[in-house]
């Protein structure tokens, strides 16, 4: 049985969720706060997380900055809550390590949908290649470790993504709508600058010299490709 985390403030939106969750057979904990949601990760271990972005003390994105910071639940799926209209909000969610977001009012089958998309997207087999290596690149799929000429580079979990799948299928070309469905699980209906971000961060740190990448090509107005 999966646990899902659901952390919001508003006690109508936790009971539906709750009543929601439990109803298609997953075990619910909850928290009303950033603090007390920091303490149920540890202690609840939970499959995948349900968080709010607007919390009293400590918002949303800094919880999730925090729990991206433990090694342990790097992988650990979010899909974060916002308030519609909040844009900014939604892509520095995304990029500190948010999966997914939905704005308020939702739809709570819509919400099952995806959680039942991630949860399923983790057990799954798909291109399951433990190693991938390209030229001075090297991926341990299953460590979550990326060695750049030989020596073990740090990456957040969207940008060892972003590198998995561009490794896996050197000479592809992606556009960035292609890359925002694929890695972060859903069609993203707002500004695709998300990608161009974790790009340009990932050549940093994968490139010789990020400003001529031999890595990470981009194809002006179509998106990216890994030269193979």
């Amino acid at each position: 049985m999966a646990t899902v985390l659901v952390v919001d403030d508003e006690e109508p939106i936790l009971e539906l969720l709750t009543f929601n969750l439990e109803k298609e057979g997953y075990r619910v904990c909850v928290a009303k706060d950033g603090q007390e949601a920091l303490d149920s990760v540890e202690k609840e271990q939970p499959h995948l997380i349900v968080l709010d972005l607007m919390l009293p003390g400590m918002d949303g994105l800094e919880v999730c900055r925090r729990i991206r910071l433990i090694p342990k639940f790097q992988q650990l799926p979010i899909i974060m809550l916002t308030a519609k209209g909040e844009v900014i909000d939604k892509v520095l969610g995304l990029e500190l390590g948010a999966d997914d977001y939905m704005t308020k009012p939702f739809s709570p089958r819509e919400l099952l949908a995806r959680i039942k998309a991630r949860l399923r997207r983790i057990n799954s087999s798909e291109e399951a290649d433990s190693q991938v290596i390209r030229g001075e690149l090297r991926i341990d799929v299953n460590g979550f470790r990326v060695y750049v000429r030989g020596e073990e580079t740090e990456l957040t979990p969207k940008e060892f993504e972003l590198l998995r799948v561009l490794m896996t299928h050197p000479g592809r070309v992606y556009s960035r709508d292609d890359l925002l469905e694929r890695i972060w699980g859903y069609e993203y209906d707002g500004d695709t600058r998300t990608v161009d971000v974790h790009v340009r961060h990932l050549r940093l740190k994968i490139e010789k010299d990020a400003s001529h990448p031999e890595y990470i090509e981009t194809l002006r107005g179509i998106g990216y490709r890994f030269k193979g």
